[in-house]
């Protein structure tokens, strides 16, 4: 018992909010280039929940940008206070392939102190270890506690999280599940702007309704798109996204990396085949509807959390 209060002794010294960690909360940074080209649709804090049902829930992928403000509960994912909080808990690794059916079982410290390495392109999924999900909730519960998530929802399902952190280089190959929300918590410096569409003020300004206990602020998707990088004290490059409608199974190996199919078989690929893709950074939500196929890579060591709606 004394032990599971730990982790919530150690974060109440932390204070909410504050912005003194470095910009990269101390996780390493990696070498993976950026793709500035984006081919999924952006929306902004104004878009509407009755607009998102009809646009995108079912439908299409979409990133959301400044929908929440999730700063305190970075200032608790740097490096030093989750080592601090969480490392000698255990916490279960998955293989990097695309069935994830091997699990093995180490201190958090010593995954991040000695597993936690860029990826190497010649090594198979099914021989890399990757920390995201099976997480414990008695244990990381009071981390939890201070993400807010993403204000939507689809009707029917309940949210569960699902945390992790891994290494520049690495990722999980395609596969698909329910619907959800994926946001990147600590990344790589820069600025992007990307145009958005506008869907006229009328809609813009349509009231969030349907929602107990969301806020009732009008939304939409903005004229110019979202041209920040998030609240908060992070803002940066983080993770690359590939993603395929349910009826169009992408090519790939599922033990092969993502990193090694972005290398090998993506050039190959003519335009039409090319998945929707983009970059997500701190500050942004990406969500994904039911069955879409999706992969995902870590262009620095990733910190990130995912929201399941099942």
């Amino acid at each position: 018992m004394a032990a599971r209060l730990l982790p919530l002794l150690l974060l109440g010294w932390v204070r909410p909010g504050a912005c003194s960690d470095p910009l990269d909360g101390g996780w390493l940074p990696g070498t993976v280039p950026e793709e500035p080209r984006c081919t999924v649709e952006r929306a902004d804090a104004s878009l509407t929940y009755s607009l998102f049902l009809q646009r995108f829930a079912f439908s299409r992928p979409v990133i959301l940008g400044g929908v929440t403000d999730n700063s305190a509960f970075r200032a608790l994912c740097s490096r030093e206070k989750l080592l601090a909080a969480f490392g000698p808990f255990p916490v279960r690794l998955s293989t990097a392939n695309t069935y994830s059916y091997r699990k093995v079982d180490v201190p958090f410290q010593e995954y991040v102190e000695h597993l936690l390495k860029p990826q190497d392109p010649a090594r198979l999924g099914s021989d890399t270890l990757y920390f995201f999900g099976d997480n414990n909730f008695t244990e990381w519960g009071p981390l939890f506690q201070h993400y807010v998530p993403p204000p939507f929802r689809i009707p029917g399902t309940s949210p569960a999280y699902s945390f992790g952190i891994a290494g520049s280089g690495s990722g999980v190959p395609f596969h698909w599940h329910g619907p959800g929300f994926s946001e990147v918590i600590f990344g790589r410096k820069v600025r992007t702007e990307p145009e958005g569409k506008d869907l006229g003020r009328r809609e813009r300004n349509k009231p969030l309704t349907g929602v107990p206990g969301h806020r009732e602020a009008p939304l939409g998707l903005s004229p110019r798109g979202w041209r920040g990088t998030g609240r908060g004290c992070a803002p940066g490059v983080f993770q690359r996204w590939f993603l395929y409608p349910p009826d169009k199974t992408p090519h790939f190996h599922p033990n092969e990396t993502t990193l090694a199919w972005l290398q090998h078989t993506y050039p190959t690929l003519p335009p039409a085949q090319r998945p929707l893709e983009c970059t997500l950074r701190p500050g942004e939500v990406l969500y994904f509807p039911d069955r879409w196929w999706h992969a995902t890579l870590n262009l620095d060591t990733s910190v990130f959390i995912s929201t399941f709606l099942g």
